[in-house]
């Protein structure tokens, strides 16, 4: 315990210098009104607000992913899933704008890193490197929360906090910088380079990733498994909540994806919108469906993470596929789906809303459905040539190749330093709660507030009686 204290000291030491550099770095400025960009240009404000708007609802999702992963747990953990939901914002948000921007998006050194910190440079305080940096932003929250799921129930919140720290800093930008900046990945010399639309390996793969590496770091929760070995399920409290996250995450993917454009007079977002819904469509009804034919139920949640499973495939591809690519693509994702997550309870992983198997596995076919299925219409996010082509139109391997060493990339990339992370953690002070935490929940032994507390009242009334 006190060896987690002065990590937490350490790091609130370490953020306060970050942001005090910051908040006095910016001394000039370039085009901080609007003006400069609005002269010639007088679609602009237009696609600003097309951006802004995009963004506000991937924002949004963050209320999505909190309701789903509350509702797949117990009800007694739900204040500290949210509490982890609230943190990856909070934290992501002071330390991307800090130092993660800047290697996101900074000067390209061999196609690794991003240099120099954006905000030290006066031609930093302009309205275009804001609106993107408030892209890169909602996109990096995203990314951080993934993991919560994977780890729910029994993971440390200053564990937790550190974590987000350390992706907010290292693992999302610097992987983003690879695909989005200008980095090695994107510069492959097969294809057009490795391509990701809207972040199916950027930011789905990169979360699950980092999730695997986390549930296998803190083991299965008290009860997953039998003596026999044979996983038991642990049914969540809520699946209304988790229904209702499920459809904020849909609606809020129709900012993920055609906002990706980055332009309202790209029409092709009307393409990417209909393409998203189809995915998320077939992924949830072959989820639904593949369950039935294994156990004769309806079963909601995996029709949930299948329609979820959907959303991340096609949000690699959405932009250069046809309807009927994108349904295949979300049908195969549900599949996906239901496969992995009985692959991953059959070897001890313990991941208790899905979040690898939807995040992970769905965003690492979702890149390579990119080399198999575009059609060669639309170009890296512009209607100009080069057209991207996959292998089912003509294009021969060579985007699938690029697209195959951008998945081997994110896996060794995320997982390899998401284990290091975890393991290094608990290696220094246990990134693991207590048995007797975790079996009363965490929610008072780490915030002092059940999310019930009627419920937990007159639980531990039954209890004593």
């Amino acid at each position: 315990m006190k060896k987690a204290r002065t990590f937490l000291v350490i790091f609130n030491i370490f953020l306060m210098v970050l942001l005090f550099f910051s908040f006095v770095s910016i001394a000039l400025a370039a085009d901080p009104t609007g003006a400069e960009t609005l002269k010639g240009n007088e679609d602009a404000p237009v696609d600003y607000i097309w951006v802004l708007i995009s963004g506000f609802l991937v924002f949004f999702m963050q209320a999505g992913f909190a309701m789903v992963e509350a509702g797949f747990c117990r009800a007694k953990n739900a204040t500290n899933l949210l509490s982890k939901n609230l943190i990856d914002l909070v934290v992501a948000s002071l330390v991307l704008f800090a130092v993660g921007y800047g290697f996101l998006k900074g000067k390209d050194v061999a196609g690794f890193i991003g240099t120099g910190n954006w905000f030290l440079h006066g031609d930093a305080y302009d309205v275009g490197v804001y609106l993107d940096f408030f892209w890169q932003l909602v996109f990096c929250g995203t990314a951080a929360t993934i993991v919560s799921g994977a780890v729910a129930e029994r993971l440390k919140f200053p564990a937790y906090l550190l974590y987000t720290f350390f992706v907010s800093l290292i693992i999302y930008p610097i992987y983003a910088h690879w695909v989005w900046g200008g980095g090695w990945l994107s510069q492959l010399p097969f294809g057009l380079g490795h391509l990701d639309f809207a972040g199916s390996g950027v930011v789905h793969a990169v979360g699950g990733m980092v999730g695997l590496a986390g549930a296998i770091v803190l083991g299965p929760r008290f009860g997953k498994y039998g003596r026999d070995g044979k996983p038991r399920p642990i049914i969540g409290h809520n699946m209304a909540l988790a229904a209702l996250g499920t459809f904020i995450l849909w609606f809020g993917w129709f900012g993920f994806n055609p906002g990706s454009t980055f332009s309202a007079h790209h029409l092709r977002i009307a393409v990417v919108a209909v393409n998203t819904n189809l995915a998320a469509a077939a992924g949830a009804l072959t989820a639904l469906i593949v369950v039935y034919l294994k156990t004769r139920k309806w079963d909601l949640g995996m029709a949930l993470n299948g329609t979820l499973g959907g959303l991340v495939a096609v949000t690699a591809p959405c932009a250069w596929v046809e309807a009927w690519a994108a349904v295949v693509i979300g049908a195969f994702a549900g599949l996906i789906v239901v496969a992995g997550v009985y692959f991953l309870e059959s070897r001890g992983v313990d991941d208790p809303v899905g979040a690898v198997s939807v995040h992970g596995f769905c965003g690492i076919w979702g890149l390579i459905s990119v080399g198999l299925f575009a059609d060669g219409t639309y170009g890296i996010y512009s209607t100009e040539t080069p057209f991207v082509t996959g292998l089912f139109y003509g294009g021969g391997f060579g985007q699938l190749l690029a697209q195959l060493i951008g998945v081997l990339c994110v896996a060794v990339w995320a997982f390899g330093l998401g284990y290091l992370m975890f393991k290094g953690m608990d290696l220094l002070f246990g990134i693991r709660v207590s048995p007797e935490e975790e079996l009363i929940g965490l929610d008072v032994p780490e915030h002092g507030t059940p999310a019930y507390p009627e419920f937990q009242r007159q639980r531990t009334t039954v209890l004593n009686v």
